[in-house]
């Protein structure tokens, strides 16, 4: 976040009174936890499915290891489904690839039409010989080992997307002019629906849980953003992970078709990829203090002032209630109506994203300061639900609370005393994923068991407003 000048007011919580006991203008709440885009919260080992088929597909230069393996199921599982939805949803028969490509990036020189693979830490869709190629050696053990072997069929289910868009040609809406964004949006919107497919049973292959199986999954998109500051106008640019999440979890829902649709109007309309302002001279990282924390106070209560409750007070302490819950580094005490928080603990999760420790496979200490501003955010928005009445430990208190979140932060996307900066709202879905992240937690510290609806949850909030905070999460 980085400060500004003089901040708008805007109510965005005036309609969770109204619709918090299950009813408004939309009708019944539909539920939000228990299930995960109409499917039920599953847990169980994700990835190859014991006594899966050996695949029937030839593969240049493949040494048969683990991630060969995984790598050539998925690409016949893709093409499973492919072959299916082709047909149903475009009305046009499946072709497969034309070749297949496994090289290590430390040693291989191995050509395609499109260049060398040396020392190439990357899998891709070359059009120009209809290939798909993967790095064996770095890129792939390094997802499996640190998010587990979905993350590599999702890195593989991404490029194929690439080779339907040539195959669907008019039918997907790209061109040669079409912004390298858009395309990769929707090559994450088709991986996505390939993984409802999975996630429905009917693959011969793999097998994915709708809980830890897709938080997987949801864990590599976010590994393999775009870094903060990126413009969406770069010719490599894929989207930020909000932008990316956001594009899974459309064809997730929807399916093909949904993917098909997203062309440069629609996608620029909503992708949060943007450089930094130019006088953000902190690179969207504000130090957490007794200023950025004041700062923090006037925006919370601008943006849920429309609620018509008395604010939650935020004081310093050991980022427990006494007697109350407890949820370090920040805690919701409804005997007092405070948030209590333990700065120093703050401070740490505030710490900038290490890039070498993430690009290493280590977990970086500190998730930039959004993530911290958000857990407060997140333990404000339990006082201002307390006001108007809503649960604060039922089963969606927890989706309901990183909706508002979602909505403060659309709050501060704009001229104000504490703005949203280039990066933070990946920073909140970094807390979102992590076990013991805040946000998503309800009073009591529980959170949804799924990572797809804690991100979900935020995403809505964000775009759609606090509203369909109660009408879906009531």
């Amino acid at each position: 976040m980085r400060r500004g000048g003089a901040l708008l007011a805007l109510a965005v919580v005036a309609a969770l009174g109204a619709a918090a006991c299950g009813t408004g203008s939309a009708g019944p709440v539909t539920p939000g936890a228990g299930n995960v885009a109409g499917l039920p919260v599953t847990h169980f080992d994700s990835g190859l499915k014991s006594g899966a088929p050996k695949p029937n597909l030839t593969v240049k230069n493949a040494e048969g290891g683990q991630d060969d393996q995984l790598a050539t199921a998925a690409i016949a599982d893709v093409e499973a489904f492919w072959g299916e939805a082709l047909p149903t949803d475009f009305g046009q028969d499946f072709k497969p690839v034309t070749s297949l490509l496994s090289y290590d990036s430390h040693t291989d020189t191995e050509q395609t039409a499109c260049g060398s693979v040396k020392k190439l830490v990357n899998a891709f869709y070359c059009s120009a010989d209809d290939s798909v190629a993967w790095d064996r050696g770095v890129l792939l053990p390094m997802l499996r080992q640190r998010f587990g072997p979905m993350s590599v069929v999702t890195v593989l289910a991404h490029e194929f997307g690439h080779a339907i868009q040539y195959r669907l040609g008019p039918k997907a809406g790209i061109t040669k002019s079409t912004p390298s964004v858009v395309k990769e949006q929707q090559a994450d919107c088709f991986a996505g629906s390939y993984f409802r497919w999975v996630a429905e049973g009917k693959s011969k292959y793999y097998q994915v849980s709708t809980a830890e199986g897709l938080d997987q999954i949801m864990a590599a998109m976010f590994f393999i953003r775009d870094q903060a500051g990126t413009s969406a106008t770069d010719r490599q640019a894929h989207g930020t992970a909000f932008d990316r999440t956001f594009a899974f979890q459309s064809g997730f829902e929807k399916g093909p078709k949904e993917c098909a649709g997203m062309n440069a109007q629609n996608v620029q309309a909503r992708l949060t990829e943007r450089p930094f302002d130019s006088k953000d001279t902190g690179k969207g990282d504000a130090k957490i203090s007794e200023q950025t924390l004041t700062l923090l106070k006037a925006s919370l209560d601008s943006a849920f002032g429309g609620a018509g409750v008395k604010a939650p007070t935020i004081v310093p302490g050991s980022g427990s209630c006494p007697g109350g819950p407890s949820t370090p580094p920040a805690s919701y005490c409804p005997a007092d109506n405070t948030v209590n928080i333990d700065v120093s603990r703050l401070t740490a999760l505030a710490q900038p994203v290490d890039p070498d420790a993430e690009a290493s496979g280590q977990q970086s200490t500190g998730l930039g300061d959004f993530a911290a501003f958000a857990e407060v955010a997140s333990r404000y928005a339990m006082g201002i639900q307390k006001g108007v009445g809503a649960s604060l430990d039922n089963p969606n208190a927890g989706l309901r609370t990183s909706c508002l979140v979602g909505a403060w932060a659309a709050f501060t996307n704009r001229p104000g005393s504490l703005r949203l900066s280039a990066g933070d709202l990946d920073e909140a879905i970094a807390d979102l994923l992590r076990p013991e992240g805040l946000v998503s937690a309800d009073v009591n510290g529980k959170r949804p068991d799924s990572g797809f609806d804690r991100v979900e949850s935020l995403r809505r909030g964000y775009l759609e407003g606090s509203a369909v905070c109660s009408k879906q999460y009531g």
